[in-house]
């Protein structure tokens, strides 16, 4: 069968891989139907993220379940699924923690669509994906939500756990240093929670997006000055934008910083100990945050397809994610 392959930045094609089968009891096998780019995708993509190539793309979709094995009981076939991009068992310590990024079941971060970082799990741009633990990894998708509105099952809930946990009391001011996709769904996902919201960005283009998502756009500028903020998202994985929101966040809150850096960055330890400032960074436990941002797609509160760039069909996601620079959803 066909899987899209990353052969080197600016460079995706098709190859063929072996049709994969069920192993066991518990698990399903499911096709794909909108399959979204990751922010790190992009980043790969235009060759400014080291990454061992090729590898298959495709990590956060929505998906038709074709077949199931015996002992799975909460889906079936023909139902239209949201599946976590990490690989979790849901009967573990840490996945009975929602700690399901780090699932004792499987080898350290487990993931479908990310090469080596992931391991052998294939990619979501492809005719069948293999899930082994199907009762506990795949969410049938609510009533009316259409698969190409939430296909992004990465970036959205890593926007959701940078948010939602820390709003609290009545000061709900929330900073965003933006860039990509991850900012602007931090902003949908603060403002469908009644937040009070500055995106900051060098993007004039994200910066309308996020004035349109009920935001006020602040201009990123060397020297920057802001107020303090209880909550503050770093996503531009950098170190000016990290330093940026914990020089802004307020005695007391919490930053956290979803951006994924090639080395290690200076951070300002002492200022964060006095004024008691908490750094929160790791990455998303998806299937644990997942039910909550379908349910506020659902509920008609947050329209992630604000933030989307591209639509295509999947005859042309080879050439579109060749050349994509924004959010791109390739569908069928």
């Amino acid at each position: 069968m066909p899987q899209l392959v990353l052969n080197k930045p600016g460079d995706a094609d098709w190859t063929e891989v072996a049709v994969p089968r069920l192993r066991g009891d518990g698990e399903a096998l499911v096709r794909p139907v909108a399959v979204a780019t990751c922010d790190l995708d992009t980043a790969i993509n235009a060759g400014v993220f080291p990454m061992e190539l090729p590898y298959a793309v495709g990590h956060e979709f929505v998906a038709e379940v074709v077949e199931v094995s015996g002992g799975v009981r909460t889906v079936r076939p023909g139902d239209v699924v949201a599946v976590p991009f990490q690989i979790s068992c849901g009967r573990c310590g840490r996945c009975l923690r929602r700690q399901t990024r780090d699932c004792a079941s499987v080898p350290p971060s487990s993931m479908y669509g990310l090469g080596t970082l992931g391991g052998p799990w294939g990619g979501a741009l492809t005719d069948l994906v293999r899930v082994p633990y199907a009762d506990a990894m795949l969410l049938a998708l609510p009533p009316g939500v259409a698969p190409a509105t939430v296909a992004s099952l990465d970036n959205l809930p890593d926007a959701w756990r940078a948010v939602a946990p820390h709003l609290r009391g009545d000061d709900r001011r929330v900073l965003v240093v933006g860039r990509q996709s991850i900012g602007l769904y931090a902003v949908a996902v603060a403002r469908a929670l009644d937040a009070d919201v500055t995106y900051v960005d060098t993007s004039a283009t994200r910066l309308g997006i996020a004035e349109r998502l009920g935001a006020t756009p602040v201009q990123h500028v060397d020297g920057l000055r802001l107020e303090r903020y209880p909550v503050t998202v770093s996503t531009d994985a950098t170190p000016e934008g990290i330093r940026l929101a914990l020089g802004s966040t307020a005695r007391g809150g919490v930053c956290t910083d979803t951006g994924i850096f090639p080395g290690d960055v200076r951070l300002p330890l002492r200022a964060m100990y006095m004024s008691g400032v908490t750094l929160v960074t790791a990455r998303a436990d998806a299937r644990s945050d997942l039910p909550e941002v379908l349910a506020l797609v659902a509920d008609g509160r947050l329209d992630p397809s604000v933030v989307t760039a591209d639509v295509v069909p999947w005859e042309e996601a080879a050439h579109a994610w060749s050349n994509h620079a924004g959010k791109l959803v390739v569908t069928r």
